[in-house]
């Protein structure tokens, strides 16, 4: 039986470089440790389940987000919810706001809500042709996504690709693209919970924009809070909660957390872990046929991250249960390893 380990939080600098999408010319401003995982708490949650629904990685998401709405502080966020810099161009039909950037008072798309923002942004770079070669890359590569998204003319500063990069690596926020154990606490979100997955492919569409039927207040929080990964329903703990407030909440022996994850039965849930409520089970949701092994995986988050059970990754790669993998080992998900 494995034990989690606990997460390491964010050491963030104190002073960041912000930009607007379109901007000319870059600000340094100073920004808190405060305001960083102010705006992770918020918007962790929402970035890694659209890396779901469209496969853009969260970490470039949320690096956008940071870079573009200065956290949330811009008069675009705060006046119109646009955390991204997406002007109206000739399709967009919605309410517009005014505001200054290439050009004086061009027109900027205004929503509602900053969620609503965050499924523009995924869609649109999804319906964009120049965006479409992106997709080919792992949601893991979020190097390639960031000069790629340079590259296609996603902004007109020389130096976006280095910013997306610097921003994901001083913030830890690629952990969010590869599933398990997150930096950050996505406790304070007004979001419901999300997956803390990915695959290494985009993947299909597993998870759908909230709706009133299942994201009103009137769906209790401990149900708004389920996903599925692999056909199998999972949470991501909050701060503050305990082994026994989660078998409380959702109604679970106290056998079924442990035995379900694989863990044993001293362990301490800790902030932003995943936690499957049901078995996992013996193969991976077809399409996902291997894992590519980053630094820092092991077979244990590998489980987690497909909900798989870990006996059977050991058996379908032909491993001992006390080996771990190595950056750049393929792992099988659903059958046995090809003899060589």
């Amino acid at each position: 039986m494995l034990r989690s380990s606990h997460i390491a939080y964010l050491v963030i600098l104190s002073s960041l470089l912000v930009s607007c999408r379109t901007a000319r010319v870059a600000t340094t401003v100073q920004v808190s440790d405060k305001d960083a995982q102010t705006y992770i708490d918020r918007y962790a949650g929402l970035a890694v389940n659209e890396m779901k629904r469209t496969g853009i990685p969260a970490s470039i998401t949320l690096a956008q987000g940071m870079i573009e709405s200065d956290f949330g502080r811009s008069v675009l966020a705060r006046e119109g919810n646009n955390h991204f810099g997406i002007k109206c161009h000739d399709n967009w039909t919605g309410p517009v706001i005014h505001h200054d950037d290439d050009r004086r008072n061009e027109c900027f798309r205004k929503y509602n809500r900053p969620e609503d923002s965050f499924y523009d942004h995924s869609d649109f770079l999804k319906s964009t042709p120049r965006y479409k070669e992106l997709f080919n890359l792992s949601v893991t590569d979020y190097k390639g996504w960031a000069t790629g998204l340079k590259r296609t003319g996603y902004a007109t500063n020389p130096d976006y690709a280095n910013m997306l990069i610097r921003k994901i690596e001083e913030n830890r926020l690629y952990n969010f693209d590869r599933g398990g154990q997150l930096p950050a606490r996505p406790d304070k979100q007004d979001y419901t919970v999300q997956n803390a997955e990915n695959n290494e492919a985009p993947p299909a569409v597993a998870f759908q924009k909230p709706t009133a039927s299942n994201s009103g207040a009137s769906v209790p929080e401990h149900v708004q809070r389920i996903m599925e990964n692999n056909r199998i329903k999972y949470i991501i703990v909050k701060e503050g909660e305990t082994l026994e407030s989660i078998e409380n909440d959702f109604q679970l022996l106290k056998w079924e957390l442990t035995r379900y994850n694989e863990l044993d039965a001293s362990f301490t849930p800790v902030p932003g872990q995943l936690l499957y409520l049901q078995p996992k089970r013996d193969k991976a949701e077809p399409g996902k046929e291997t894992h590519i092994v980053h630094e820092g995986d092991t077979m244990y988050s590998i489980s987690q991250l497909y909900g798989v059970k870990l006996k059977k990754l050991y058996e379908y790669n032909r491993m001992d249960a006390s080996s771990q993998p190595s950056p750049g080992d393929k792992i099988w998900l659903r059958s046995l390893k090809p003899v060589n």
